[in-house]
């Protein structure tokens, strides 16, 4: 009988020795730990951490050092991140990415403050190039030198032999010398255009600048960007945006880095996720395109537009401009033509984005939205308005009420709360740049830059939407202030609704068990610091996929 219990003892120990084994051995050894940190997650059910394992490009645990502790192996490697704050990685809803990436090493207009200077500037750009190269982008602002639009007379004795095309920032006006006019056969007797503008001298020459449906007439004479010009803009990009935290873009831009970043990923030099538009007018295209989507390259959203801008008075409005009686500016689109297109791509189940800027273009444009809804039944289709800057009252409820993603860039409003009164008037400011009120409709926000129209920053993006101080320093208490929102109402702005906007809430957009492991690691806690100061805070490193891709302390991109 001892003998028998003895045996029995000796199983029972056996048996709990080897479940013990058995249950060490389920632990998965992580590639990566990331420990000692302060992670703001995103996710509600879980919403801050210490720590998290990574294996291969996934988050395999999260929480406190102790728990994650026991996925360290041998071959894992560990990143002590000395207390420092960990957002999940931005994703910038609203890039232009091939012509931002191209803006890198032309002539920079931006901050241009008088017409010497941007004349100065171009001029010495010029003297670097041989005769027949183009310079292009550029991104200047009228309204640093009084709002005085620049002439072709300007520059042309600088550029006798370089055609010249360069975009105001908010790209709806563009400057063309008297040489890029000559190469695409414009001159007195080129007639106007339907819903563009070709500025014209007393003596009807036209002076250089083009507005909205106009700017194509040089726009397509320009020389397409050739294989090796795109992937270096593309690479510039991709290092400029991992410099910022940002590890997913929405791609915009009508130049297409579809094909380029699939090259690149061929090579395994892709760092940057994107999600990559085309013209709504291709839609066709789209709709017999092989979709082969992958976390890393997506494809399938349409870009359209109602308006241009309100910088250059071509963005629609119900009543006129303040400073321009009779002037409503104008849709480029029309609504019956939007309407069809957006009726076809989205019974192709394609999904789709429309510019509208002005308060008519909006309300447009939901109208338009609620007719297909209406037509073709509901789903999960998650159609956005890219900028929404001015909305009717009446009309902000529309975006929660039909789930219209309110897709906006809030760098803007500290750079147009300089000037935007004088142009639109006290009580349609009141809705410029909305971004409580939406919040408050329940409406879903994403949040994006524009780049290169404005900084490629989500931090500068959070604090502009977090104290809407703008650029001149007159406003310390912030623009229309009521506006304003919370650090970590615009920290999901940036990462979870990003993700949700582009159908990738399930492996992006929040630090989780499950989805994928881009990140950034930075100099301060955006949720324990005042807004004011969060300009000041600066990317340390960021991680796409569980690998480094940007290192501060060795100014590196990899």
């Amino acid at each position: 009988m001892p003998h028998t219990k003895t045996t029995l003892y000796l199983k029972t120990v056996f048996l709990l020795l080897v479940l013990t084994l058995i249950s060490c051995e389920k632990v998965r050894k992580a590639d990566l730990i990331v420990t000692n940190a302060v992670i703001w997650t995103g996710n509600e059910k879980q919403q801050t951490a210490q720590a998290m394992a990574i294996d291969s490009d996934t988050i395999v645990a999260i929480g406190t050092v102790e728990e994650i502790n026991k996925y360290k192996g041998k071959k894992t490697k560990i990143v002590d991140a000395n207390g420092k704050f960990i957002t999940p990685g931005f994703i910038d809803s609203h890039v232009h990415l091939l012509q931002g990436g191209n803006s890198l090493s032309s002539v920079a207009l931006r901050d241009a403050k008088t017409p010497e200077e941007f004349a100065k500037r171009i001029s010495d750009y010029a003297r670097k190039l041989q005769p027949g190269e183009w310079i292009l982008e550029g991104n200047w602002d009228h309204t640093l030198w009084g709002g005085t639009l620049p002439t072709k007379e300007w520059i042309d004795k600088y550029t006798p032999d370089n055609p010249v095309v360069v975009y105001r920032l908010d790209g709806h006006m563009i400057l063309a010398n008297s040489a890029a006019m000559k190469f695409a056969g414009i001159d007195k007797n080129t007639a106007d255009v339907k819903d563009g503008t070709i500025v014209r001298d007393k003596e009807g020459n036209p002076t250089g600048i083009f507005k909205s449906n106009a700017m194509p007439l040089m726009l397509n004479k320009i020389p397409e960007l050739t294989r090796k010009q795109k992937e270096a803009a593309l690479t510039a990009a991709m290092k400029y945006f991992a410099a910022n935290g940002v590890t997913t873009v929405h791609d915009l831009d009508s130049l297409s880095s579809y094909k380029t970043a699939k090259r690149l990923k061929k090579k395994d030099q892709l760092t940057l996720r994107i999600y990559s538009s085309r013209p709504l007018n291709k839609w066709i295209e789209q709709a017999n395109a092989d979709l082969k989507n992958s976390k890393w390259l997506r494809r399938g959203i349409l870009k359209g537009f109602v308006d241009g801008s309100l910088g250059s008075h071509t963005a629609a409005f119900i009543d006129s401009y303040s400073d321009k009686v009779g002037d409503r500016g104008f849709l480029i689109t029309d609504p019956k033509t939007l309407t069809e297109w957006i009726t076809s791509a989205d019974k192709a189940n394609l999904n789709i984005t429309v510019h509208a800027i002005g308060d008519r273009a909006v309300r447009s444009i939901l109208s338009i939205y609620e007719k297909v809804i209406n037509t073709t039944g509901k789903r999960d289709r998650r159609f956005r308005v890219e900028h929404a800057q001015h909305i009717a009252v009446s009309d902000i409820p529309k975006f929660a009420e039909l789930g219209i993603i309110a897709s906006v860039q809030p760098y803007h409003a500290i750079d147009d709360g300089r000037w935007a009164e004088g142009v639109i008037g006290t009580e349609r400011i009141k809705t410029t740049y909305a971004f409580k009120s939406l919040l408050d409709a329940n409406t879903i926000v994403a949040f994006g830059s524009d780049w290169p129209v404005a900084p490629g920053s989500a931090i500068l993006g959070i604090y502009a939407a977090t104290t809407r101080r703008t650029l001149d320093g007159k406003n310390p208490n912030g623009w229309n202030p009521e506006q304003k929102i919370t650090v970590e109402q615009a920290l999901t702005a940036y990462t979870k609704t990003g993700a949700y906007a582009s159908f990738d809430e399930k492996i992006k957009g929040t630090l989780e068990v499950g989805k994928l492991a881009d990140f950034a690691i930075l100099s301060q806690d955006l949720t324990k610091i005042e807004p004011i100061k969060i300009k000041d805070v600066y990317v340390l490193k960021t991680y796409v996929g569980g690998k480094k891709v940007y290192d501060r302390s060795n100014k590196k991109s990899y």
